[in-house]
């Protein structure tokens, strides 16, 4: 994992330029309360930036990695953003939205996406409303490789959702 001290950061790029600010967005992490809104940072930066409108950047393969090793370590104070944003960052690099993973990086990003699903695993269940279950098989789509899938979960939001429950009960 790339050390948020490292120097390296100023050659990884993201939707504004250079991603000399991620590191610094990465260690707010344990500041980000467990409900927030949309805009509620660090989070609204890391999106914009590493996520922009469905395109990726080099930065984020390098965040990944931190996002995820906070969701491990204290999974009973994320939000579904921690395992949402990765899981969109590897649907865009799985869908050609993304540059490939520089090769220093390959590997602890990898690594980090295919662990969502201990991630996933340590959740609460009763805690996990409809965002939260549709983001965690999501989560675990994308870990087992299946990005497609892992796109369409996302669909199935409000009344796409209800919709099929209703075709479903008439069948």
């Amino acid at each position: 994992m790339l050390s948020l001290e490292s120097s390296d950061w100023s050659q990884l790029t993201h939707a504004y330029g250079a991603a000399n600010d991620i590191p610094g967005l990465l260690a707010r992490l344990s500041e980000y309360p467990p409900k927030s809104g949309y805009d509620a940072e660090p989070f609204f930066s890391l999106w914009s930036s590493l996520c922009h409108q469905g395109d990726t950047y080099t930065a984020a393969y390098a965040a990944v990695p931190h996002i995820l090793a906070f969701a491990e370590a204290e999974p009973s104070r994320i939000t579904y953003d921690f395992l949402l944003l990765p899981t969109s960052i590897e649907i865009a690099r799985r869908t050609g939205r993304g540059p490939e993973v520089p090769a220093d990086i390959r590997g602890s990003y990898s690594a980090a996406i295919k662990n969502m699903t201990a991630i996933v695993g340590q959740l609460r269940v009763d805690d996990l409303d409809e965002t939260w279950c549709l983001t965690c098989g999501a989560a675990v789509a994308i870990a087992a490789g299946k990005p497609t899938l892992a796109e369409a979960i996302l669909e199935l939001e409000g009344d796409t959702a209800s919709e099929f429950l209703k075709w479903k009960s008439e069948q």
